[in-house]
C-alpha cells in the first residue's frame, strides 16, 4: 500500500476541502426564530465588507433599519464596547495563534476527543473535526488530513452580523461568544467561512453517560454548574475559543497538548520570535480561504 506525500496539494485544495464542512445556510436557518433572508442577506455582504468591496458604513445604513425592526432593544449599535475591540494592534499583551503541521498530522482524532472531554459539548458538537479525503484507488492512493478549529480571524465576519455584539475579537487575537448576550439567531453561523459554528440545541448525553450533567463545563472561563434545560449555554451558539480558560491558568489549548503527532503549536503571534511567528513565515505556510481577506490566525504548514 502506498500512502503519498500530500506536498503536491495546493491551499485552494485545502480550502475546498474545509468547504465541505460548511453548513448549508437554509437548513442552518429553518429553526431559528428571527428573518432567514435578513441573515443570509448580511452574511453576504459582510464578506464583501471584509474584502474591501462594500464600506462598513454603507453595511449599517443599509441594514440599521431592518436589525431594529426585526430585533428591538436586543440590537446594539453605535460604538464598539471597551474590551470588545477588534483590532488586534490594540494592548500590550500576547495576540494567539495557532500553527498546524499537516505533514505530522496522522489523523488519529485526538485532537476532536481532547476538545470535546475539555469543553464537554452536547452531542453532535465538536469545536475541533478532522477533515479527511482519500484520492486514488487500493494500493496507490492518497490520504489527506485537515484539522480545523475555529480559525480567529483577524476580520470577522461572524462579528459584522451578531445583532446583540454577543460575539466580538479579544485584543488577544481570540473571537469569543458572549453566552449571555447571544439570543441563537444564528446568524453568524451562516456568515462563517470555515463552518466553524454550532447551535446548542440542549442535547444531552444523559441517557448514555453516567454523571455527565454533574461536571461543569467551563465555557469561556466560566463555570456554568449542571447542564439543565433553560441554563447557557443552551440555545446559544458556541465554538472554539483556543480554550480560553486554560490560556487564563497559563496551559495551553487541549487540542495542542494533546496532539500525538506534535503537529500543533501555538503561541504569540505578535513577538517574532516565537515559534508560531517563525513558522507562519515558513515558505509552508498558508491560510484557509486567504482570498476573502479574513486574515486566519490559524496557519497551516504544507
Amino acid at each position: 500500500m502506498a500512502i503519498h506525500s500530500k506536498s503536491y496539494l495546493q491551499p485552494e485544495d485545502y480550502s475546498n476541502l474545509a468547504d465541505q464542512f460548511v453548513p448549508n445556510s437554509d437548513k442552518v436557518l429553518a429553526t431559528s426564530p428571527y428573518d432567514s433572508e435578513l441573515g443570509k442577506n448580511m452574511a453576504r455582504d459582510a464578506r464583501k465588507v471584509i474584502n474591501g468591496k462594500l464600506k462598513i458604513e454603507d453595511f449599517h445604513r443599509v441594514y440599521s433599519a431592518s436589525l431594529i425592526k426585526e430585533f428591538g432593544d436586543q440590537y446594539a449599535s453605535g460604538p464598539t464596547e471597551p474590551g470588545r475591540n477588534s483590532s488586534t494592534s490594540a494592548g500590550t499583551g500576547p495576540k494567539w495563534g495557532m500553527v498546524i503541521d499537516l505533514k505530522k498530522c496522522v489523523g488519529c482524532d485526538t485532537c476532536t476527543v481532547s476538545c470535546k472531554a475539555e469543553n464537554r459539548t452536547p452531542p453532535g458538537m465538536s469545536y475541533n473535526v478532522v477533515l479527511e479525503t482519500i484520492k486514488g484507488d487500493y494500493p496507490n492512493f492518497s490520504i489527506t488530513n485537515l484539522p480545523k478549529p475555529c480559525m480567529q480571524c483577524d476580520n470577522p465576519p461572524c462579528v459584522q452580523v451578531c445583532p446583540t455584539r454577543a460575539t466580538y475579537k479579544m485584543e488577544n487575537g481570540i473571537v469569543i461568544i458572549d453566552n449571555d448576550r447571544c439570543i441563537g439567531c444564528r446568524y453568524c453561523m451562516v456568515a462563517c467561512p470555515y463552518g466553524s459554528r454550532s447551535y446548542d440545541f440542549g442535547n444531552s448525553y444523559e441517557q448514555e453517560m453516567v454523571g455527565y450533567n454533574d461536571v461543569t463545563s467551563p465555557e469561556y472561563g466560566i463555570e456554568r454548574g449542571k447542564r439543565k434545560k433553560g441554563a447557557v449555554p443552551e440555545e446559544t451558539v458556541r465554538k472554539c475559543s483556543f480554550c480560553y480558560h486554560r490560556l487564563q491558568r497559563g496551559e495551553e489549548p487541549a487540542c495542542v497538548e494533546t496532539c500525538i503527532g506534535d503537529a500543533r503549536y501555538f503561541g504569540d503571534m505578535s513577538d517574532p520570535n516565537s515559534v508560531v511567528s517563525k513558522l507562519a513565515a515558513s515558505p509552508r505556510a498558508f491560510r484557509l480561504k486567504e482570498e476573502l481577506g479574513t486574515k486566519p490566525r490559524v496557519v497551516y504548514l504544507r
